[in-house]
């Protein structure tokens, strides 16, 4: 940012990512309460089959776990929802997209208002949609678990020296 940088406002966005195809349901949204949560995952349900089982991957954040959403949720058994753990939001395919969308749209945009911003967003994954492509982890899960454990072990010493 320069020092003329000039915040224009923000939105918030919500993508589920399939992770068969590639494919983006989205929407933008003021705000990341439960309603707007709500209002994805009925957006979700109408724009995916109605014989398939959904798994979605979400952190922690509490608006996931609102007694709304959980309320909702158990009407609707085919959404399964599983939550990663703290610090490992790596784990969700989703936010590759996300960092996707961050370097080859917005990050060098210049957005004048909010509905230009969400306009270049929703370009973005017209465009994304159009050729999807299945996300392939190519990282062996012995070497990936191999560095969560060097890491593990790296923080806990790091915070065991700050004690000492």
């Amino acid at each position: 940012m320069t020092h003329d940088y000039k915040r224009n406002g923000t939105t918030t966005l919500f993508a589920a990512l399939s992770t068969l195809d590639g494919t983006v349901i989205s929407r933008c949204e003021q705000r990341h309460r439960h309603v707007e949560w709500l209002d994805f995952l009925r957006q979700i349900n109408r724009e995916t089959p109605p014989d398939k089982s959904l798994h979605l991957i979400c952190d922690n954040y509490a608006t996931h776990k609102h007694p709304k959403v959980k309320e909702w949720l158990a009407k609707h058994p085919r959404f399964h929802v599983h939550f990663t753990p703290t610090s490992a939001s790596w784990l969700n395919m989703v936010e590759w997209f996300f960092s996707d969308i961050t370097t080859q749209r917005l990050r060098n945009g210049v957005f004048h208002s909010v509905p230009e911003l969400t306009a270049a967003i929703k370009e973005y994954i017209a465009a994304h949609n159009r050729n999807p492509k299945p996300f392939v982890w190519a990282a062996k899960a012995h070497d990936t678990l191999a560095k969560v454990i060097r890491a593990n072990r790296n923080l806990s010493s790091k915070q065991n020296e700050a004690l000492h």
